[in-house]
């Protein structure tokens, strides 16, 4: 009987799914939009928004939460600082779900979580090389 026990288990083991969330999380914050399953968007949520309400309450304490929970402290800084910032009148719900269809290959269905009022520039820096730090490696050779 599953009586009183929470959350999906997503046939993982519970450090893979710790870190699995933790990435998710990560990832989120920095590009403040993705795109994955459903279910693992529901589960998402709750992580999220209790991160950005530490980094609303700020201190030490909370940005050494953050960065354990990130494992990024650019990242955790972002959340202390302009997240904070811009989340400050709000009393929650940071985050939006939208569905998005199903997945080709196996039909799972998707979703997009963001963060509500998102900086539309933040999505994809950071996740890799540009074209123009590219163009200045070569050039540099």
């Amino acid at each position: 009987m599953r009586h009183l026990l929470r959350g999906r288990s997503f046939s993982r083991k519970s450090a893979h799914r710790k870190a699995m969330f933790e990435n998710l999380a990560a990832a989120l914050i920095k590009h403040e939009q993705i795109t994955t399953t459903l279910p693992k968007a529901k589960d998402l949520r709750p992580i999220v928004e209790r991160l950005i309400t530490i980094g609303k309450h700020g201190g030490l304490a909370g940005r050494r939460r953050a960065i354990a929970k990130l494992q990024d402290a650019g990242l955790a800084d972002k959340l202390m600082t302009t997240l904070a910032q811009r989340y400050a009148a709000r009393a929650g719900g940071y985050t939006r779900i939208i569905k998005a269809g199903f997945r080709y290959g196996d039909d799972a269905a998707m979703a997009v979580i963001e963060l509500v009022d998102r900086d539309p520039e933040a999505k994809g820096k950071g996740s890799g090389p540009t074209v123009k730090e590219n163009e200045a490696e070569e050039e540099a050779a």
